[in-house]
């Protein structure tokens, strides 16, 4: 579905470089600014700080004046809304109204249902908009009543108050998961497994050491006890590779060389 978000008069140029930062990280480019506090909003600093990047969002946002020109050519009206109203669209969370909205769009697909829908008249519609107030008021009655839903985010009580951006971005998030997210990044050439050391290549390593050890004088070859057995089972656990075979007899070659330059 085309999607567009509609900021109505904001006033503060930081929250619609933020919404325009929001909005691209989920993906969504379709800007609308209603009659803004200023109306050289979208080249403010502040803004353009805000965005982080997303430039491209706010070079491509429109101005319009009145609120039927933010929605011309949008067939599904979203309202945002944290108190419920006594009259007008019914109050739903995003997740569970995306997901009735898109649960009939996938019906829709079916040929039974199509057909159904033809004999009841109903139409899919093919794009939605995203309504949100000004910062200090939210949206005015008669904006939310000309909707279909008012969406509102679960938040605590006694402090539901979200900032713009903040609310553009739960929106945004929670339509994109509805929409199925983003196809994964190509997965990565599958990286070799190096090779485990094989039981001679183990005893080969086994018997430097045993060598290094006796010539920094570590190990009593006449009383050994149980020090290379106990070595073997630790080198057994750590399932050593060829390499970390390599690096472990460069170890014991290093002391036996440091031990013959210390006589």
């Amino acid at each position: 579905m085309q999607t567009r978000f509609v900021l109505i008069q904001p006033s503060h140029a930081g929250n619609v470089g933020a919404v325009a930062r929001a909005m691209k990280v989920m993906g969504f480019d379709d800007l609308v600014l209603v009659a803004p506090r200023w109306s050289n909003v979208l080249r403010r600093e502040e803004a353009i700080q805000r965005a982080s990047g997303a430039l491209d969002v706010l070079r491509q946002a429109r101005i319009v004046a009145t609120l039927d020109e933010a929605l011309v050519g949008m067939e599904h009206l979203c309202a945002t809304a944290m108190t419920p109203r006594d009259f007008g669209p019914p109050t739903r969370t995003p997740r569970e109204h995306f997901e009735m909205l898109l649960k009939k769009e996938l019906e829709a697909q079916s040929h039974q249902a199509q057909e159904a829908d033809l004999a009841l008249n109903v139409v899919r519609p093919q794009s939605v908009a995203f309504l949100f107030g000004p910062e200090r008021y939210g949206m005015a009655n008669e904006d939310v009543y000309r909707c279909h839903v008012a969406l509102s985010i679960p938040a605590n009580p006694d402090f539901g108050s979200l900032n713009l951006a903040a609310a553009v971005q739960v929106i945004a998030y929670e339509w994109r998961l509805a929409l199925g997210g983003f196809a994964p990044a190509a997965a990565p050439a599958p990286v070799q497994e190096p090779m485990l050391a094989d039981a001679a290549q183990v005893a080969g390593m086994l018997a430097h050491w045993e060598q290094a050890l006796t010539a920094l004088g570590f190990l009593d070859p006449a009383a050994p006890k149980k020090l290379m057995p106990r070595l073997q089972q630790l080198f057994n656990r750590a399932q050593l590779h060829r390499e970390e075979i390599h690096i472990l007899r460069g170890v014991a070659k290093a002391m036996i060389e440091a031990a013959q330059a210390k006589r």
